[in-house]
Protein backbone atom coordinates (compact mmCIF):
# COMPACT_ATOMS: atom_id res chain seq x y z
CA UNK A 1 0.00 0.00 0.00
CA UNK A 2 1.22 3.69 -0.51
CA UNK A 3 2.95 5.50 2.04
CA UNK A 4 0.20 7.97 2.13
CA UNK A 5 -3.03 5.80 1.90
CA UNK A 6 -5.09 6.04 4.35
CA UNK A 7 -5.55 2.25 5.87
CA UNK A 8 -6.95 3.97 9.53
CA UNK A 9 -10.54 5.12 7.34
CA UNK A 10 -13.46 3.28 10.23
CA UNK A 11 -16.72 4.51 9.07
CA UNK A 12 -18.76 4.90 5.80
CA UNK A 13 -19.18 8.48 4.98
CA UNK A 14 -22.62 7.61 3.79
CA UNK A 15 -24.32 5.32 6.75
CA UNK A 16 -22.01 5.20 8.95
CA UNK A 17 -21.40 1.62 9.53
CA UNK A 18 -17.61 0.29 10.26
CA UNK A 19 -15.71 -0.55 7.35
CA UNK A 20 -13.13 -3.36 6.21
CA UNK A 21 -10.10 -2.73 4.13
CA UNK A 22 -10.58 -5.85 1.77
CA UNK A 23 -10.39 -6.40 -1.76
CA UNK A 24 -13.66 -6.06 -3.62
CA UNK A 25 -15.48 -8.53 -5.92
CA UNK A 26 -13.91 -8.36 -9.41
CA UNK A 27 -11.18 -5.53 -8.02
CA UNK A 28 -7.53 -6.05 -7.80
CA UNK A 29 -6.64 -3.92 -4.70
CA UNK A 30 -7.58 -3.41 -1.32
CA UNK A 31 -10.34 -0.40 -0.45
CA UNK A 32 -12.13 0.64 2.17
CA UNK A 33 -15.91 -1.07 2.16
CA UNK A 34 -18.64 -0.53 4.11
CA UNK A 35 -19.85 -3.40 6.36
CA UNK A 36 -23.49 -2.49 5.97
CA UNK A 37 -24.24 -0.83 2.65
CA UNK A 38 -21.96 -2.22 0.35
CA UNK A 39 -19.82 0.81 -0.43
CA UNK A 40 -16.83 0.97 -1.82
CA UNK A 41 -14.60 4.55 -1.14
CA UNK A 42 -12.04 4.57 -3.72
CA UNK A 43 -8.88 7.00 -3.00
CA UNK A 44 -7.19 8.52 -5.62
CA UNK A 45 -3.86 10.69 -5.90
CA UNK A 46 -4.51 14.46 -5.56
CA UNK A 47 -3.69 16.77 -8.42
CA UNK A 48 -1.68 19.66 -7.44
CA UNK A 49 -1.98 22.05 -9.87
CA UNK A 50 0.33 25.67 -10.36
CA UNK A 51 1.88 27.88 -12.63
CA UNK A 52 5.34 29.15 -13.86
CA UNK A 53 4.63 32.73 -13.64
CA UNK A 54 6.86 35.02 -16.07
CA UNK A 55 7.11 38.95 -16.17
CA UNK A 56 9.96 40.04 -18.72
CA UNK A 57 12.12 37.06 -18.27
CA UNK A 58 11.44 36.74 -14.21
CA UNK A 59 9.92 33.93 -12.43
CA UNK A 60 7.36 34.84 -10.06
CA UNK A 61 8.60 32.69 -6.65
CA UNK A 62 6.63 32.49 -3.37
CA UNK A 63 8.44 31.50 0.21
CA UNK A 64 6.17 29.08 1.68
CA UNK A 65 4.59 30.32 4.76
CA UNK A 66 2.84 26.73 5.74
CA UNK A 67 4.54 23.23 5.72
CA UNK A 68 5.47 21.25 4.27
CA UNK A 69 9.12 22.92 3.74
CA UNK A 70 7.98 26.33 5.66
CA UNK A 71 10.43 28.66 4.66
CA UNK A 72 11.55 27.46 1.35
CA UNK A 73 10.45 28.52 -2.05
CA UNK A 74 8.26 27.25 -4.42
CA UNK A 75 6.03 27.75 -7.69
CA UNK A 76 2.26 29.05 -7.06
CA UNK A 77 1.03 26.14 -7.34
CA UNK A 78 -1.97 23.87 -4.96
CA UNK A 79 -4.44 21.13 -4.76
CA UNK A 80 -6.78 20.97 -7.59
CA UNK A 81 -10.19 21.71 -6.62
CA UNK A 82 -13.88 20.45 -7.19
CA UNK A 83 -15.48 21.71 -10.18
CA UNK A 84 -12.54 23.76 -12.23
CA UNK A 85 -9.93 22.95 -14.64
CA UNK A 86 -6.22 22.67 -14.45
CA UNK A 87 -5.87 25.68 -16.16
CA UNK A 88 -7.85 28.04 -13.13
CA UNK A 89 -6.73 25.71 -10.59
CA UNK A 90 -3.43 26.87 -11.61
CA UNK A 91 -4.84 30.53 -11.81
CA UNK A 92 -6.30 30.54 -8.61
CA UNK A 93 -3.65 29.00 -6.88
CA UNK A 94 -0.95 32.06 -8.04
CA UNK A 95 -3.69 34.34 -6.74
CA UNK A 96 -4.13 33.23 -3.62
CA UNK A 97 -0.38 32.47 -2.69
CA UNK A 98 0.81 35.94 -4.89
CA UNK A 99 -2.05 37.75 -5.40
CA UNK A 100 -0.63 38.19 -8.65
CA UNK A 101 -2.80 37.64 -11.81
CA UNK A 102 -1.72 35.59 -15.08
CA UNK A 103 -3.04 34.53 -18.16
CA UNK A 104 -2.80 30.81 -18.01
CA UNK A 105 -0.58 29.35 -21.25
CA UNK A 106 0.54 25.61 -22.15
CA UNK A 107 0.76 22.50 -20.04
CA UNK A 108 5.19 22.90 -19.21
CA UNK A 109 5.40 19.73 -17.13
CA UNK A 110 3.88 16.77 -15.26
CA UNK A 111 5.34 14.68 -12.85
CA UNK A 112 4.25 11.53 -10.83
CA UNK A 113 4.74 11.20 -6.97
CA UNK A 114 3.66 7.69 -6.39
CA UNK A 115 4.90 7.45 -3.14
CA UNK A 116 2.66 10.30 -1.60
CA UNK A 117 -0.18 9.74 -4.13
CA UNK A 118 0.10 13.15 -6.36
CA UNK A 119 0.51 14.38 -9.61
CA UNK A 120 2.09 17.77 -10.07
CA UNK A 121 1.19 19.91 -13.29
CA UNK A 122 2.46 23.21 -13.84
CA UNK A 123 1.42 25.56 -16.56
CA UNK A 124 3.45 28.16 -18.27
CA UNK A 125 1.46 32.26 -17.36
CA UNK A 126 2.28 35.18 -18.35
CA UNK A 127 1.70 37.99 -15.26
CA UNK A 128 -0.35 40.45 -16.22
CA UNK A 129 1.36 43.22 -14.15
CA UNK A 130 3.64 43.79 -10.91
CA UNK A 131 1.07 43.82 -8.39
CA UNK A 132 1.88 40.85 -7.05
CA UNK A 133 1.91 40.52 -2.70
CA UNK A 134 2.27 37.37 -0.40
CA UNK A 135 -0.89 35.17 0.51
CA UNK A 136 -1.58 34.04 3.30
CA UNK A 137 0.15 30.58 2.90
CA UNK A 138 3.28 32.97 1.40
CA UNK A 139 6.05 34.91 3.28
CA UNK A 140 7.21 36.76 0.26
CA UNK A 141 6.86 36.69 -3.29
CA UNK A 142 9.58 37.81 -5.67
CA UNK A 143 10.67 37.38 -9.13
CA UNK A 144 13.85 35.91 -10.10
CA UNK A 145 15.92 35.87 -12.58
CA UNK A 146 17.43 32.75 -13.75
CA UNK A 147 21.02 33.39 -12.32
CA UNK A 148 19.06 34.25 -9.22
CA UNK A 149 16.84 31.71 -8.79
CA UNK A 150 17.36 30.04 -4.98
CA UNK A 151 18.44 26.52 -6.30
CA UNK A 152 19.41 25.20 -3.11
CA UNK A 153 16.52 27.08 -1.05
CA UNK A 154 13.60 24.79 -3.82
CA UNK A 155 11.27 22.96 -1.61
CA UNK A 156 10.05 20.13 -4.14
CA UNK A 157 11.70 18.50 -6.49
CA UNK A 158 9.01 18.93 -9.62
CA UNK A 159 9.42 22.49 -9.32
CA UNK A 160 13.46 22.10 -9.64
CA UNK A 161 13.19 20.11 -12.52
CA UNK A 162 10.24 21.90 -13.93
CA UNK A 163 12.46 25.70 -13.93
CA UNK A 164 15.86 23.35 -14.86
CA UNK A 165 13.74 22.61 -18.53
CA UNK A 166 12.12 25.70 -18.44
CA UNK A 167 15.73 27.76 -18.64
CA UNK A 168 17.42 24.81 -20.77
CA UNK A 169 14.07 25.22 -23.43
CA UNK A 170 14.28 29.29 -23.39
CA UNK A 171 18.16 29.39 -24.20
CA UNK A 172 17.17 26.75 -26.94
CA UNK A 173 14.24 29.28 -27.96
CA UNK A 174 11.93 26.17 -27.96
CA UNK A 175 9.51 25.01 -24.95
CA UNK A 176 8.64 21.69 -24.88
CA UNK A 177 6.43 19.16 -22.65
CA UNK A 178 8.37 17.91 -19.79
CA UNK A 179 6.94 14.66 -17.75
CA UNK A 180 8.67 12.01 -15.57
CA UNK A 181 8.49 10.19 -11.94
CA UNK A 182 9.48 11.06 -8.76
CA UNK A 183 10.86 8.67 -7.08
CA UNK A 184 10.89 8.28 -2.88
CA UNK A 185 13.97 9.90 -1.28
CA UNK A 186 16.87 7.84 0.05
CA UNK A 187 15.96 6.69 4.27
CA UNK A 188 19.11 8.85 5.06
CA UNK A 189 17.39 12.08 3.12
CA UNK A 190 14.01 11.81 4.55
CA UNK A 191 13.33 13.96 7.72
CA UNK A 192 10.05 14.08 9.88
CA UNK A 193 7.81 15.55 7.16
CA UNK A 194 5.63 12.97 5.91
CA UNK A 195 4.90 14.74 2.36
CA UNK A 196 8.62 15.94 1.78
CA UNK A 197 9.24 15.54 -2.05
Amino acid sequence: MPANQSANMKYCSLCGSPVDFRIPQDDNRARHVCTSCGEIHYQNPKMIVGAIPEWQGNILLCRRAIEPRHGLWTLPAGFMENGETTAEAAARETLEEANALVTIGELYSLYNVPHINQVHLLFRATLHNTNFSPGIESLEVRLFSEQDIPWETLAFRPVRFTLQHYFADRRKGIFQFHTGDIPPLQAAQTDSLTKRL
